[in-house]
């Protein structure tokens, strides 16, 4: 089987309401998905954002897939089309088009390597901004941040998290989103700093 052929298998379980299926592909494709979105909006808590509002949109959407391309194409199209929303929503242009198509998406692997991170200035931003995301995740109330790290940190899936905080999956995702919108308005007085940045 190749790629395209257990995404499809993984898919058709999904709409048949296996839950986990779907889980499967959303930890196959998340970190994919966000280095493609990265590339239009800048801000790490907002990329995150996109990323977990498309794969609702997808997941909402499963019944409509039929497969007639790629799930990832698919998956990437929606996503285009949620960070341009987003990107206006915010009051900022939506590029025009993206350097890219979907075909090309399916063997997108993240350029970071051709270009030195490591500046000081860099690692002196990002020890900031880890240190900013630590102190905002300890301010959260009890229930946010214990959905928060359990997501971010333990790698919980979503189905996990309810189960061990006894509430139900809608009531997770509320509490993540929550806590990242807070996570994030933290970190924007810093990452105006530099407000032409590119991540």
């Amino acid at each position: 089987m190749n790629e395209r052929e257990i995404d499809q298998k993984l898919v058709e379980q999904a709409q048949a309401g296996d839950k986990k299926a779907f889980d499967v592909l959303v930890g196959k494709y998340q970190r994919k998905l966000e280095r493609l979105l990265a590339r239009s909006i800048r801000d790490p808590a907002e990329v995150e954002d996109v990323a977990q509002e498309t794969f609702i949109k997808a997941y909402r959407a499963l019944p409509s897939f039929r497969g007639d391309s790629a799930f990832y194409t698919w998956l990437y199209r929606i996503g285009i089309n949620t960070a341009n929303n987003h990107l206006v929503s915010r009051g900022r242009r939506a590029p025009t088009s993206t350097e890219h198509d979907a075909e090309e998406a399916e063997h997108f692997e993240d350029g970071g390597h051709l270009r030195d991170v490591n500046t000081p200035e860099s690692l002196l931003l990002s020890k900031q901004i880890g240190n900013t995301v630590n102190s905002a995740i300890e301010e959260l109330p009890e229930d946010l941040r214990t959905a928060i790290v359990l997501r971010e940190i333990e790698g919980h899936s979503y189905e996990e998290i309810a189960q061990i905080m006894k509430c139900p999956i809608g009531t997770v995702r509320s509490r993540i989103f929550r806590a990242r919108e807070a996570v994030a308005e933290r970190l924007r007085p810093l990452l105006d700093l530099a407000p032409d940045r590119r991540w």
